[in-house]
């Protein structure tokens, strides 16, 4: 066993209900404490660990049991987590929430596996002493799971506050960590389609950390939730997650701007030990490429950027004769919509690099969304042929217009990808799919994907 650090996990009765908010102010309070704070987020999501990282001043990372697993979780939390101050683990979904039907891949699930305490968020809109039946039967569904506070969220008064409490003192043992004013102007964030606006999008949205830190710091018990985050109990000993170090030998140019901002910190990581000098590029605002020798192009909002991305035709061109010319590149989501011909969107439509044959067109419900299994069909020359690759996918676009000749490097077992059944796209040296793939459960793509590029020898002129 491993001396503990510090740590916590944040969850609530049911999505929505504020702990996203509320680990960034977290986060947000303890770093301006001067702690090194290390966040993580449970899922596969892109957009709340930005926020998150935005607080902490620290990459968040992902623990995500149907990508990860078990071991990988561990082995990922106790390396991050290792000489910091507190780690502030956020959960999804309701506390008891998972694919599983005994919970054990829920954020109760994560908790006993982290050995973490937990603190409660309840949203308290529209209740007064029926909050202590809610928290009393949280805490008796799984008594080994230590619930050690609650805060209270969206609290619309002082007499409100006032039954809150009373009714929680006189019928549960659960500490009052704290109680949050009801939509405090600094508080709210903007939603989009798949969630919050990302931290990245915009810079004025930077000083709404602050903000959510400050009124957090103002009405949450920081020493009593540091105290608690002392009581994390030992995990076993595992050998840290691998970063190879390894000369860089190819580069590859990532797109990073404000239309394109989906990157696991683990996949570029992967990618530096593999060998590769990452090489940040704008599509908005770069007339021309970097010079490298392949092109990473991953998700993001390009469908909110159309005028933009249309504007800058030099480099659309430019990717577009590259990519024809043979020049090794992997595009996810966004990426994959950006190589397409043309992406329309709210009765708009613009022009994109035009290398796939196809175009996009946005919807207002989910096309994919959830995790997917996939099979290698063997025609993607960098991929391995063999065994199943556990990702995810969350796009409201679909392809149209894309021909029956089409190669895939997948077939979908679960999940929606391009047509229901396949995803991957293949062309040239291009592989373009909706799959989000975590490195940590796709071990070999990163190192497999730079070896291709070596193998190539392409460079862009």
């Amino acid at each position: 066993m491993i001396k503990p650090t510090p740590g916590l996990l944040v969850a609530a009765p049911l999505r929505s209900s504020g702990k996203t908010t509320i680990c960034i102010g977290l986060c947000r309070s303890f770093s301006q404490r001067g702690l090194q704070v290390q966040p993580f987020k449970k899922g596969p999501d892109y957009i709340d660990p930005m926020w998150l990282s935005s607080a902490a001043g620290r990459n968040c990372r992902n623990l995500d049991f149907v990508m990860m697993g078990d071991e990988t979780i561990l082995r990922s939390y106790t390396t991050f987590s290792q000489g910091v101050d507190i780690s502030i683990v956020e959960g999804n979904l309701g506390l008891f929430d998972g694919l599983d039907h005994e919970g054990a891949d829920s954020s109760a699930g994560l908790a006993q596996l982290l050995r973490l305490p937990v603190i409660l968020v309840v949203d308290t809109m529209g209740m007064n002493r029926s909050v202590a039946a809610l928290v009393q039967g949280f805490t008796r569904f799984e008594p080994d799971l230590p619930i050690l506070g609650v805060i209270l969220n969206r609290v619309a008064s002082a007499r409100h506050e006032a039954k809150l409490v009373d009714s929680i003192r006189r019928n549960t043992d659960v500490e009052i960590l704290g109680s949050i004013p009801k939509a405090p102007q600094e508080m709210k964030v903007l939603e989009r389609h798949l969630g919050l606006i990302p931290v990245k999008e915009d810079p004025k949205l930077f000083s709404k950390v602050d903000d959510i830190g400050r009124i957090i710091a103002e009405n949450v018990d920081l020493d009593r939730i540091a105290q608690i985050a002392q009581t994390a109990a030992p995990l076993p000993e595992l050998a840290p997650c691998p970063h190879e170090i390894r000369t860089p030998d190819v580069a590859i140019g990532v797109a990073r701007d404000r239309a394109f901002t989906f990157y696991y910190p683990e996949n570029l990581e992967a990618l530096e030990a593999a060998g590769a000098r990452l090489v940040p590029f704008s599509p908005l605002q770069d007339r021309s490429l970097p010079k490298v020798n392949g092109l990473y192009i991953g998700g993001g909002f390009p469908e909110v950027f159309l005028e933009e991305l249309e504007a800058n035709s030099p480099l659309r061109k430019q990717i577009r004769d590259e990519l024809e010319k043979g020049l090794p590149a992997l595009a996810e989501c966004g990426g994959l919509m950006y190589l397409a011909r043309s992406i329309e969107y709210e009765g708009a439509r613009g022009q994109m690099a035009g290398f796939l044959p196809c175009d996009v067109v946005m919807e207002k419900r989910p096309m994919g969304l959830g995790y997917m299994t996939l099979e290698p069909t063997g025609k993607c020359q960098w991929t391995s042929a063999a065994g199943q690759v556990k990702c995810h996918e969350f796009h409201h676009s679909r392809l149209v217009g894309l021909g029956e000749d089409t190669r895939f490097a997948w077939r979908v077992l679960r999940g929606s990808g391009v047509d229901g059944k396949h995803d991957g796209i293949v062309r040239k040296n291009t592989l373009a799919s909706y799959a989000h793939i975590h490195s940590c459960g796709a071990q070999d793509w990163a190192r497999d994907f730079v070896a291709h590029i070596r193998k190539t020898g392409m460079t862009t002129e």
